[in-house]
């Protein structure tokens, strides 16, 4: 099974502005104690002390012991304890965003609670209990979604809205649920991820057209209430573009490609620096001066060079599904927590407030001990 498609959770309202708070980087090389999941977890959001949780698992495993916990979770991030909070979808969450008391989440799902709600819903945080706004007929397939301002913004592989027309790109007001009717920008190719930043909603996918014009391949900063495109960010990087994270002076994105790569840009779209390993960076997320890469390499790679399939050419340092890199010039830093399996991680989130680091993906160790496929560093 592939994980090809999912989205990460940054860019939230809310983790946008933590992001931008000073903070000190996670050191620990061994992850903090927290439930195991029996599937991939895809996606994480923090709200406050709470890691929310969603994927394709259908139980958490807390000593051992099986709870049911459908595509959704939520836990305690300073004691790991899972919360009662479970709110089940029938079928794989792919992306969450928190703002304010509600939790939104999109994904291939066709009912929350137990309620009809097909690929998109809104629950609230502190009970789980589904709002009746948010409920959509969607003709295609979502993959992320981010929220800023007054809207929910909405990416992925479809096609319309309620039999509305939209090109891979949509937006609905937070409060009401509303599709809204302005912000119609279009994609010729799937959108991967999405991030809401500095007045700025930032999509990144495989497209090459947005609005049917050229030259804004894989990464666009599009305009937050009429979705036009900003012309000073146009970074055209070469490959596919899996995952985003959004600060208050840059935007750091994941990559696929012959390897992988973790690039960092200037709001005018200036190349600052680019990290390649030998194989996807699917996640990224950043905490104060470090930036976190996560996917499926198993090493990062001394230069730019790319051999057959991936391959460092000149030379490299074991950095097994995680690393860490210097936000100013992404060099490679010392911390290691090496995790296994082919996808590896998949989805990264950090709480400055904390000064936590999540990751969840399709692993079951961590640093050689066993941890299925979530963990947290603090």
């Amino acid at each position: 099974m592939t994980y090809r498609g999912k989205t990460l959770s940054i860019g939230l309202s809310a983790v946008a502005v933590a992001l931008a708070v000073a903070a000190t980087p996670a050191q620990a090389q061994s992850s903090d104690s927290m439930p195991s999941f029996n599937g991939a977890v895809l996606t994480i959001a923090y709200a406050g002390d709470v890691a929310f949780l969603g994927g394709d698992f259908t139980a958490a495993i807390v000593r051992g012991k099986q709870i049911a916990r459908g595509h959704l979770a939520a836990i305690d991030s300073r004691s790991g304890t899972l919360l009662s909070w479970s709110p089940a979808a029938d079928g794989r969450v792919k992306a969450l965003a928190v703002s304010g008391t509600s939790l939104y989440l999109t994904g291939d799902f066709g009912t929350v609670g137990g309620q009809k709600r097909d690929s998109l819903a809104r629950v609230d945080v502190a009970t789980g209990a589904l709002a009746p706004t948010f409920k959509h007929a969607i003709t295609g397939r979502p993959y992320a979604i981010t929220a800023g301002g007054t809207r929910l913004y909405l990416g992925g592989a479809f096609t319309a809205v309620d039999g509305q027309a939209r090109g891979r790109l949509a937006a609905f007001d937070l409060s009401t649920g509303a599709l809204d009717p302005r912000w119609r920008p279009t994609a010729d190719d799937q959108v991967e991820t999405l991030a809401a930043g500095g007045g700025r909603v930032y999509a990144g996918g495989k497209f090459h057209k947005i609005n049917t014009i050229p030259g804004y391949d894989r990464l666009v900063a599009l305009d937050p209430a009429g979705g036009a495109i900003i012309t000073a960010f146009r970074p055209r990087p070469p490959v596919i573009t899996y995952a985003l994270a959004v600060t208050s002076d840059g935007v750091y994105s994941a990559h696929g490609g012959q390897g992988g790569r973790v690039s960092a840009y200037t709001p005018g779209g200036t190349l600052r620096w680019s990290a390649t390993f030998d194989g996807d960076a699917q996640a990224v997320t950043v905490l104060g001066d470090v930036v976190y890469a996560g996917g499926h390499f198993d090493r990062a790679c001394s230069t730019a060079r790319t051999g057959a399939q991936g391959t460092c050419v000149d030379g490299s340092d074991n950095r097994v599904k995680l690393a860490a890199l210097a936000v100013g010039d992404g060099h490679l830093l010392d911390w290691t927590a090496d995790a296994n399996g082919v996808e590896g991680v998949l989805a990264l989130a950090s709480n400055a407030e904390l000064g936590t680091v999540a990751m969840g993906g399709a692993f079951t160790t961590v640093d050689g001990r066993t941890q299925k496929r979530f963990a947290q560093f603090s």
